[in-house]
């Protein structure tokens, strides 16, 4: 009798470590940008110690030991009626409300505007189907509690049925290139061999200086184009100067005396001998001439 019970109990036993063996018996979530369920379980590292993560612990009365079992199951694609505004990141899960905490230090990765986002979503059971990747949309703020109004109605990438390879599926999407700040990367994994969907939320970071190099790139990419298209005028011709006669000898000026104090000087004009010299001169030649003409006269007598 004692050997009858024994296997009822030992089966009960193993159905409820089973059912509560975590993460062994769980799925996946987003390490690499890391999500908040990840950053704040016992194997976040130091992320688990941060102010944001204790204030989820807190809230959620219970650690996020099962950080890859935060799944819904039958939602099938109503994504937006099944899961409320205020608790995207819980998925609607009270085991996970702490999740859901409006607040602006979460622990973040940071990001580039329209660069190559590379994610990596660890799982610890293989699945197909897609994974839909939405950005919360330019002015959002992470101090109110995040609701579908901040997603655009279309996710940016849809990534199906990726391989699961070392326990991750990784793959690659181009992000939004109009984002700065903090952000919520909101990640939905519908799968199609299971009924279950699997939602979370990674608080990511675009630098603003990153959002002006991108504005700059751009700027110069822009300015490159005119100068391409525009064409250039034509060089105004230079005038050929016109040759300047050399001055007479008679009309020739001296050249100027080099000043040494650097002060230009003026120039002398010189007008000639006045009227009174040349007159004096005139007459000396007269008596010369009359001495010599009296000298010779003498002589021949």
């Amino acid at each position: 009798m004692f050997r009858h019970r024994l296997i009822p109990l030992t089966a009960v036993a193993f159905g409820m470590l089973a059912a509560g063996a975590g993460p062994a018996a769980a799925h996946g979530a987003p390490t690499t940008p890391v999500s908040r369920v990840f950053a704040c379980s016992p194997e976040g590292g130091a992320n688990a110690g941060t102010a944001a993560c204790r204030a989820a612990v807190r809230a959620n009365g219970a650690s996020f030991a099962q950080w890859d079992n935060l799944r819904v199951a039958d939602v099938n694609g109503r994504d937006r009626r099944t899961i409320p505004d205020g608790e995207l990141c819980s998925g609607g899960l009270p085991a996970y409300k702490g999740l859901d905490l409006a607040r602006d230090d979460w622990p973040a990765t940071e990001l580039k505007p329209g660069a190559t986002l590379r994610m990596t979503y660890a799982s610890t059971i293989p699945h197909t189907g897609s994974f839909k990747l939405y950005l919360t949309k330019p002015g959002y703020d992470p101090a109110k509690p995040l609701t579908w109004s901040e997603l655009p109605a279309e996710p940016f990438a849809v990534v199906k049925d990726p391989r699961l390879t070392d326990g991750a599926y990784r793959f690659s999407a181009k992000l939004p290139d109009d984002r700065t700040g903090r952000q919520v990367l909101y990640t939905i994994w519908q799968n199609t061999s299971t009924a279950d969907t699997y939602y979370s939320c990674s608080d990511v970071v675009f630098p603003e200086a990153a959002q002006k190099e991108a504005a700059q790139k751009e700027t110069e990419q822009k300015g490159e184009s005119v100068q391409k298209e525009t064409p250039r005028p034509a060089p105004t011709p230079t005038p050929t100067p016109t040759p300047t006669a050399a001055p007479s000898p008679s009309t020739a000026s001296a050249p100027a005396v080099a000043n040494p104090d650097s002060t230009p000087v003026a120039k002398t004009t010189d007008s000639g001998p006045s009227a009174p010299v040349l007159a004096g001169g005139a007459a000396a030649v007269l008596v010369l001439a009359g001495g010599a003409a009296l000298f010779t006269r003498l002589r021949r007598r």
